[in-house]
Parts: C-alpha cells; sequence; structure tokens
C-alpha cells in the first residue's frame, strides 16, 4: 500500500472509532422514559438554551434556566452533585454537552431528556 492510502484508512479507522465512542456516551433519554423517570426518581430540570430562547417559552416544571453558552461551568459549581438532573435544548445536541460537561466534573446522575419541541409533542406543559 502506498503512504496516501494509509493515510485514508486511517482517517476512515479514526473516523469511525470516534463516531461510535461518540454515539455510545450519550445520556439521552426519550420523553416517555423521562416521564417514568420523574416519578421514580424525582430531579431537578434545567433548560440550558440562551436566556431569549427561554423567555419564548419552556417546559413548566422548569427549575433553572442556565445558558451552556455563557459561564454554564461557574453556575453548575453551586449545584449538589449529589442530586438528580435533566437537561434539555433545542434539539438535544447542546444538553447533551451540557450532560457531558456535568459528568466531567463529578456529576454522576445527569440525563439528557432532548428538545423542547419533543418534550411537548410527548404531552409536557409549556410555560
Amino acid at each position: 500500500m502506498d503512504t496516501i492510502t494509509l493515510i485514508i484508512l486511517f482517517v476512515v479507522a479514526f473516523t469511525l472509532f470516534y463516531l461510535n465512542k461518540l454515539r455510545n456516551s450519550t445520556n439521552m433519554i426519550p420523553p416517555q422514559k423521562f416521564k417514568e423517570l420523574l416519578e421514580e426518581k424525582p430531579g431537578i430540570i434545567i433548560d440550558v438554551r440562551t436566556p431569549r430562547e427561554y423567555e419564548e417559552g419552556y417546559l413548566k416544571k422548569v427549575d433553572f434556566n442556565i445558558d451552556i453558552s455563557a459561564d454554564f461551568e461557574q453556575n453548575i459549581e453551586e449545584l449538589n452533585k449529589d442530586n438528580t438532573y435533566y437537561l434539555y435544548c433545542g434539539s438535544g445536541a447542546r444538553s447533551e454537552r451540557a450532560t457531558q460537561l456535568m459528568k466531567r466534573k463529578g456529576f454522576e446522575n445527569v440525563y439528557n431528556v432532548g428538545g423542547l419541541e419533543a418534550l411537548i409533542e410527548a404531552g409536557f406543559e409549556k410555560q
């Protein structure tokens, strides 16, 4: 094999490894499972969207709005790491990032519950 072929194979293998790792590391739970978990294991619900998005509507049961893009790490320092946290955003991508960050900071019971619209479609009330 020539050098270019080896480089291409390495890049493809690395990409597949990374995507598999990312897919398996997600903490996202579907809305129905979130409903069940809330009954079994009540916790704190955090909206990680921007304040502007939050003002346009949020889950009625939300406890905090902590924007993932603005001082998120500093704001979670005040939270009790022993509590259970459920995070959502617009689509589930930012709440996944926030979930991973909280786990790296020592929070064990953190779940990404996805996007606001999917939660509303599943029967959660919007404020």
